[in-house]
């Protein structure tokens, strides 16, 4: 319950030409006393912050499914510019369409929407026609779709857009090395992202699923395989360097099994006092 509190003034008649300035000073006198006992309920809710990865828990249930094949992945190409990404060039190729359908149906014999579900797909133009396709197979409201601009577009893989998609295997040799190592840059306006910088923007995708929703079923589709291996290795607590182990393929769901998020623990540095630094043994 709000409370606003307000004290009378006792002000003389002003002549005319001070009229105006002592009205300003009543009104500042009068919002000043309103606002200094101004007091707010504490039943207001807290606001959560960024997501802790892995998470201590989570409050919405999660599958991860990525989009079918693409048109370029029907050619062999790399695509992963962000300015292609609502052509239609860009869309499920017919291979991509079938693989789609075959990942609504999964969801839909593993119980995802039973009691409604949100699909928030990447606005890329694969992955926004699979979360048609899937809302569609599922009898889920056109409503339910949440559009994603930026945090689920596929990882950009600057220098290697273009090339042949076997190529990714080199971006992967990298990774494996360090989570910080960017692919060569290129100047077509196609960005080039470490493991890290994608970590960051599906831990921020999370933050905001974890707010807006509660015990809601989240169904999130990607259009490249990067942005969920990530996301499933930052879940798990798995190195992030060997995210390309839990490569997914096109088409392919995962359910975020709870049970596979380790219990948090405190990091030391939490729970350790040094009483002499430097000298902490």
């Amino acid at each position: 319950m709000l409370t606003i509190t307000t004290a009378s003034a006792s002000i003389s008649p002003p002549t005319t030409p001070n009229l105006q300035l002592i009205n300003r000073r009543h009104l500042l006198l009068l919002t000043s006393l309103s606002l200094s006992s101004f007091s707010v309920s504490d039943s207001v809710a807290t606001a959560r912050g960024l997501l802790q990865m892995p998470p201590p828990r989570l409050t919405n249930r999660y599958f991860l499914v990525r989009a079918g094949e693409s048109q370029y992945e029907s050619l062999g190409i790399i695509n992963t510019n962000p300015v292609a990404k609502t052509s239609i060039d860009s869309g499920l190729s017919d291979k991509g369409k079938k693989q789609t359908l075959k990942s609504a149906l999964e969801l839909k014999a593993m119980g995802a929407c039973e009691r409604n579900c949100w699909i928030w797909p990447s606005i890329t133009q694969r992955a926004y026609q699979a979360a048609e396709i899937i809302a569609a197979v599922n009898g889920v409201s056109r409503s339910y779709i949440v559009p994603e601009y930026s945090f689920l577009d596929a990882r950009g893989l600057g220098a290697y857009e273009g090339k042949e998609l076997e190529a990714i295997s080199q971006v992967y040799e990298s990774d494996s090395i360090s989570s910080t190592i960017k692919p060569p840059p290129i100047d077509d306006g196609t960005p080039n992202e470490s493991v890290a910088d994608v970590f960051v923007r599906v831990t921020q995708l999370m933050s905001i699923l974890e707010t807006q929703y509660s015990e809601d079923t989240v169904i999130i589709v990607s259009p490249d395989s990067d942005n969920l291996t990530i996301l499933q290795a930052g879940l798990v607590g798995l190195d992030l360097r060997r995210h390309s182990e839990l490569s997914f393929g096109p088409g392919e769901v995962r359910y975020v099994d709870p049970s596979s998020i380790p219990t948090y623990k405190q990091p030391a540095s939490a729970v350790y006092k040094c009483l002499n630094p430097p000298n902490c043994n």
